[in-house]
């Protein structure tokens, strides 16, 4: 028997005529769902999706390309279906720069959100704060590992090697740049390409940040190379230590992301960072 809430009448004024599974995310079973009109949509059904509709629409808000939401209520979401499948090649990369360069140009007046967000399943906290290594450390790293290991993914010493870490945020990290929005989750999978340009991005997890911590997680599992960096710093260049420096203590994040929620061999990676890093 179904868990979530029984599907709309019409989606976006259509009937549904069939539907059929299309995988699972992190809260639950995901549809197809096929419209009388000849559209499809997509069904996300499990708990806090209310939440993820809500960062789809302000991203749409700021004139980021998303899929539409058509309904939401709790434990369900109802959106349209947006075609990728193709490659994030040299021309998609470039494009998915330009549009990067345009959101992380959306000004904020501090960093974090007016909400808190999440990122996977996970609670992620956004009070907003002046401070950008303040925010960064007590609600991004520290929060993370401090709950991890509550959880017992991690143990002490590694919790007290974050939290030297966190203390060297000045010096290792520099100037930060002002707080801007970014989508939060930026991996192959939540970006959908086609033909050389990128259709959507999918599954945010927005706020406002640094936006070379996007920067940063695009390089972790090898979304984005040469040709996005190159474009991205023709609208807006990096400053020098970014690959070195910057982009390793930035992906502790999603690392302490991953440790919580696979745990495994993504300890160990951030157990590296820190004994490069936290001195």
């Amino acid at each position: 028997m179904p868990t979530h809430p029984p599907l709309p009448p019409l989606v976006d004024g259509s009937a549904i005529r069939g539907s059929r599974p299309m995988g699972a995310g992190h809260a639950g079973p995901i549809l197809l769902l096929d419209l009388a009109d000849g559209r499809r949509a997509v069904a996300k059904t499990g708990p806090g999706l209310e939440l993820e509709a809500a960062m789809l629409r302000d991203l749409a808000d700021a004139g980021w390309p998303v899929p539409p939401v058509w309904h939401a209520e709790p434990g369900l979401l109802v959106m349209a279906h947006v075609e990728g499948g193709g490659r994030l090649d040299a021309r998609a990369q470039e494009h998915a720069a330009e549009l990067l360069g345009r959101l992380h140009g959306v000004a904020a007046p501090a960093y974090g959100y007016g909400y808190d967000t999440s990122i996977g399943p996970l609670a992620q906290p956004n009070p907003r704060t002046d401070n950008w290594y303040t925010f960064f450390a007590e609600h991004r790293l520290l929060h993370l590992a401090r709950v991890a290991r509550d959880e017992g993914a991690v143990d002490a010493p590694f919790v007290r090697g974050v939290e030297r870490l966190a203390g060297r945020l000045p010096e290792l990290l520099g100037p930060p740049a002002p707080p801007a929005l970014i989508h939060g989750d930026l991996w192959t999978g939540n970006v959908l390409a086609r033909d050389g340009r990128i259709a959507a991005f999918i599954d945010p997890a927005i706020h406002w940040a640094d936006p070379e911590v996007e920067l940063a997680f695009t390089t972790l599992f090898g979304t984005f190379g040469e040709p996005f960096f190159r474009r991205y710093g023709e609208i807006r260049p990096l400053r020098p230590g970014f690959q070195d420096v910057r982009r390793p203590v930035y992906n502790l994040y999603p690392l302490l992301v991953h440790v919580r929620i696979y745990g495994g061999g993504y300890v160990a990676q951030a157990a590296a960072v820190l004994r490069r890093f936290a001195g």
